[in-house]
């Protein structure tokens, strides 16, 4: 991995994610898997024009409502928060629209997602 590629990736990660939030994989510069997910994923995949961020985010947020985790949603919702990407009307819409898609055990978890990022954002307004 070259330096650039660490470099773009984490501004990258910054843009997907919120100011700042490249600090947290910084300390793992040095491993392999952080190395790819930076140097690759954010500076080459996220990185690329060819799909708006939020495009990207609509992907990640259908292929991770598939396996149920709410966890990465909560992150990937942080992030479209703090960018401001979605409408309170979008936020409501996606649940209704993946339900039939991703069944409702799947979708639960994308709206409990939702939920605990909108909570998480406050929080971050709050302590402003």
């Amino acid at each position: 991995m070259s330096e650039k590629n660490w470099e773009k990736g984490l501004e990258v990660f910054d843009r997907v994610y919120g100011p700042g939030a490249s600090e947290m994989v910084k300390p793992y510069k040095d491993t392999p898997l952080n190395q790819e997910i930076v140097g690759n994923q954010f500076a080459n995949t996220w990185g690329d024009d060819a799909f708006s961020i939020r495009d990207k985010r609509l992907m990640v947020l259908g292929a991770t409502t598939m396996m149920g985790r709410q966890d990465l949603i909560e992150i990937q919702m942080t992030g479209a928060l703090v960018n401001e990407e979605f409408t309170e009307e979008q936020l409501e819409q996606l649940p209704l629209f993946l339900l039939f898609y991703c069944g409702a055990g799947n979708t639960t978890a994308l709206f409990r997602g939702i939920e605990a990022a909108k909570a998480r954002v406050a929080e971050m307004k709050k302590a402003k």
